[in-house]
């Protein structure tokens, strides 16, 4: 499963590179990142962990059970669901793509007066509004792609679930270049960067559609019993749906979270969008990297258990934050102390130059404080997915959007008046401000007040609930130790070589030294999850 994830989220950055290198942080950026955040809205509201909390948890119970045939009827009428509520929901966006995009990026609809006061030299709004009418079908497919997903998960096939993201990212990535050959560095915004933007657009919804293909076959060779159906009295569609509703509405409160800040950033200024989606595409790697597998993994496991076994239920949950954290915690503190070097190494050519570093490098930084909070929370989390009681996270998701909405607003129209030129010398007449860095900072807030509020409901639902807090605090430790031979390399090849070879270099170093000191400070999850290999699992 983590190697999937790896491939996709690596070719992640290689699609966000190819971006950076043909249009750097500003409008054109801010545009793509925002039509495919507006897009992707029915993939987070109807996809992955939805389906996670609602439908495995079902699935599984039935597999358990030895009833693979009401299973099959099971995700049959899970899938007509999805079937009907995606398509719609696509249609919507293809209809109503001017008032989705002036509703979420309410800044954009200024830039015509701007263009015509020669203030601003790309109307962000048009163009917007032609990428969502190709995203939102995209996303409605990826919503399927989301379904073949649980399925295999609760059959325990991770691999083909997790690489098949890969071929969506070839896709765009294969229709930017084919669009970028004809456009040359250093052109001036205009037609040329829309051409693009919309290659771009479309082999995402191609790409969509290769993803749930490649997972046919898998899924068909694990389901029995399969009928496509709308019926609610197939044996666990009403339980399902139960746990379904609370749940989207968890999703949609931190989907508001995201499209809160895009809102506040589209008044910002020109670039803000786009460096927090390339920022954000970093953050999230450890967590889908190592969270979600190990989530994602758990979640079947939790989901057998009854609901009394609540001390079970407490080891598992300490172990599981224990193994994700191993990886999660170091990558915060390497952002934290590396992450204008990575930034400079993954984005810094052609169009992406030094401001556009320093200020990717400052919300990175930012958004890091959070990381180790939002992956202890998603372990949590999968305790009340696997128990039916989804209410809860969404209850407490809410409160983390009005926290980071207001702190982040605040920070964020203060911080916009400061260039980073004024704080950094970056050789550059290219003027960004910090506006963006205010965001990241209420998001990082946010995930620490979650964590605390996730941890009072779950020991009310399972017990005491003890976080591994002197496990982390090692990990910690280890990693900062780690810091001091990785930073003390870094300045001594500053200058003689590239950027991406001092890179690699440097985060090498820091990984290996990190294992070294774990291992000699007696943490055992690197054994865990060399254990978790595939041909290393116990026969």
């Amino acid at each position: 499963m983590a190697a999937g994830i790896l491939a996709s989220r690596l070719l992640g950055f290689v699609r966000d590179a190819t971006l950076a290198l043909f249009v750097g942080a500003g409008p054109h950026l801010d545009v793509f990142r925002q039509a495919m955040r507006s897009g992707n809205l029915i993939q987070n509201l109807l996809g992955e962990q939805t389906l996670s909390a609602a439908f495995i948890p079902q699935y599984s119970r039935l597999l358990e059970e030895g009833r693979e045939e009401d299973a099959g009827r099971f995700a049959g009428a899970i899938f007509g669901f999805l079937v009907v509520v995606a398509g719609v929901l696509a249609l919507v966006g293809i209809f109503f793509a001017g008032p989705i995009v002036a509703v979420f990026n309410p800044g954009y609809l200024r830039d015509a007066a701007d263009v015509a006061a020669g203030t601003a030299t790309v109307n962000r709004f048009p163009i917007a509004v032609r990428l969502v009418r190709w995203l939102f079908p995209m996303a409605g497919v990826l919503v399927l792609s989301a379904w073949s997903i649980g399925v295999l998960n609760s059959h325990r096939r991770f691999f083909a679930a997790y690489f098949a993201p890969v071929l969506w990212n070839v896709s765009i990535i294969t229709c930017l270049w084919w669009a970028g050959a004809s456009l040359r560095q250093g052109a001036a915004p205009g037609s040329g960067s829309e051409h693009l933007l919309m290659a771009g657009a479309v082999g995402a919804l191609i790409g969509g559609g290769l993803q749930f293909l490649v997972q046919l076959p898998f899924v068909i060779g694990v389901i029995r019993g399969f009928r496509l159906s709308l019926s609610t009295e197939v044996r666990g569609v009403r339980q399902a749906l139960g746990a379904f509703w609370p749940m989207l509405a968890g999703r949609g409160a931190v989907q508001l979270s995201g499209h809160l800040d895009g809102f506040i950033a589209s008044f910002l200024m020109a670039g803000a969008q786009g460096i927090l989606g390339f920022a954000l595409t970093l953050y999230l790697l450890p967590l889908s990297l190592f969270g979600l597998s190990v989530a994602a993994a758990e979640l079947p496991e939790i989901s057998r258990l009854d609901a009394t076994s609540g001390p079970e239920v407490s080891r598992r949950v300490a172990s599981t934050i224990k193994r994700s954290s191993f990886f999660v915690v170091p990558t915060a503190i390497g952002y934290l102390f590396f992450g204008f070097l990575i930034v400079g190494a993954i984005y810094g050519r052609g169009q992406f130059g030094e401001v556009d570093r320093w200020l990717m490098y400052f919300v990175l930084a930012s958004y890091s404080v959070g990381l180790p909070a939002s992956g202890v929370t998603r372990q949590m989390n999968t305790v009340f997915y696997a128990l039916g009681r989804t209410r809860i996270p969404a209850r407490v998701g809410v409160e983390r959007v009005l926290l980071s909405a207001a702190i982040g607003g605040t920070l964020a129209f203060f911080l916009d008046r400061f260039a980073v030129g004024s704080l950094v010398a970056t050789g550059s007449d290219k003027e960004l401000y910090m506006g963006a860095v205010g965001l990241a900072v209420g998001a990082a807030i946010g995930a620490w007040w979650e964590l605390w509020r996730i941890r009072v409901r779950l020991a009310g639902t399972v017990g005491e609930m003890h976080l591994p807090v002197a496990a982390l605090l090692r990990m910690a430790a280890a990693a900062l130790t780690a810091v001091v031979p990785a930073a003390s390399l870094w300045y001594g090849i500053a200058g003689k070589l590239p950027t991406p070879a001092s890179a690699v270099l440097v985060v090498t170093v820091y990984a290996v030294c990190y294992l070294i000191v774990t291992r000699a400070m007696g943490v055992s999850e690197l054994e865990a999850w060399i254990a978790g290999l595939p041909g290393r699992r116990k026969r």
